[in-house]
């Protein structure tokens, strides 16, 4: 039996795809956030089956407009469950959004079209409906830990129709 051909990538040499995370710089490494804030949205975890729910409800430090953190360097210094990812977490990290470039990287997975290292605009993720731009209802401590389970959303596990083309729309 013969195993099923891998088709071919367009993305092939560029350094995502030749290189492992482990490798990579400081500077490749950055590149891959593609800038959509998902995981700086607030989230809750199921005691009994572990699975994560995604809220609307940014982290403080978010900028919801700009889908940044507004003081990144320290951002783990100022809010003890900030996680900074590795290559060994965001091959174990159950939250991660399913468009996370640092997943899809790990999964050997090609990158989207609307990915600022694919199409050159950091604004496609806005464009393809990715980022949490016009969707943060609130941020945290606005909102009590209590009450959180009021503000639970599905769109950041899932991904836009449009973001799953694979080039973008005319």
């Amino acid at each position: 039996m013969t195993a099923a051909r891998k088709r071919p990538s367009p993305q092939e040499g560029f350094f995502w795809k030749t290189k492992t995370l482990e490798q990579m710089s400081a500077a490749e490494w950055e590149s891959l956030c593609d800038g959509c804030a998902r995981c700086c949205l607030e989230k809750l975890e199921c005691e009994d089956t572990g699975r994560i729910y995604f809220t609307h409800i940014a982290c403080r430090l978010l900028d919801p407009d700009g889908c940044g953190c507004k003081d990144y360097a320290n951002r783990t210094d100022k809010l003890a469950d900030c996680v900074r990812l590795t290559p060994d977490n965001v091959r174990t990290l159950s939250w991660l959004p399913p468009s996370c470039a640092y997943k899809l990287v790990a999964e050997g997975r090609d990158l989207y079209w609307w990915h600022p290292l694919v199409s050159g605009d950091p604004g496609t993720v806005h464009e393809a409906g990715v980022s949490v731009r016009g969707r943060v209802e609130g941020q945290e401590g606005e909102i009590s830990v209590e009450e959180l389970e009021d503000h639970i959303v599905s769109w950041p596990a899932l991904l836009p129709r449009q973001a799953k083309l694979k080039k973008r729309p005319a």
